[in-house]
């Protein structure tokens, strides 16, 4: 663990195996723009194979993006405990077994295990699932989570803004996140209304 004192917020941050790794890989180049936050980083085996399906990435190009690295079997690390103090978490892109998982407190990997720890916590969980169409069993899952607290935030782009590159809709996205834990940015242009229609 880093003894920087210039520290002082903590986000967790994970990929798994879903399409839309570009969203975790955005959100850690996102924050190390930031003072004062440090990001703990975890990456599912599926999640890796995405990284190099969808963006040409290593694992090791995409932990280099985060100050702390964890090995997802490492149900014993710092972030499995609730005396590790952070402001939540964010799994970006998060899969539906990644989400089943957490509905129903399995805890089968430090991804999970830190899910769970966030919620019993009662600090902010964020998933950005993806799948499309969803059926019950996914319906079901995201219904459990928010009970639980977490926030259900599928990455469905926004037009209002009339993005013109795919980095800017993923980047207003990101922003979006980033306003759920009052993380200060500029990745996109905030809402000032509707125009006058002529």
């Amino acid at each position: 663990m880093s003894a920087d004192t210039s520290v002082n917020k903590r986000l967790v941050v994970a990929i798994t195996g879903a399409t839309g790794v570009v969203y975790g890989v955005r959100l850690l180049q996102a924050l190390r723009n930031i003072p004062g936050y440090q990001t703990h980083l975890l990456i599912s085996e599926a999640g890796v194979l995405n990284l190099h399906q969808e963006m040409d990435l290593k694992r090791k190009d995409v932990e280099v993006l985060a100050d702390v690295v964890h090995n997802v079997r490492d149900v014993g690390a710092s972030i499995a405990s609730g005396s590790f103090q952070s402001d939540g978490m964010v799994i970006a892109p998060c899969s539906m077994k990644t989400l089943a998982a957490v509905a129903h407190g399995l805890s089968d990997n430090l991804i999970t295990r830190a899910a769970d720890v966030v919620l019993k916590e009662r600090r902010r969980l964020v998933l950005m699932v993806r799948e499309t169409p969803f059926n019950l069993a996914h319906l079901r899952n995201m219904t459990a989570v928010t009970e639980m607290g977490g926030i259900i935030f599928p990455p469905l782009p926004g037009f209002y803004h009339r993005p013109q590159s795919i980095e800017q809709m993923v980047d207003h996205t990101v922003g979006r996140v980033l306003d759920l834990f009052s993380i200060p940015h500029s990745l996109a242009p905030r809402w000032a209304g509707l125009k006058d229609a002529e």
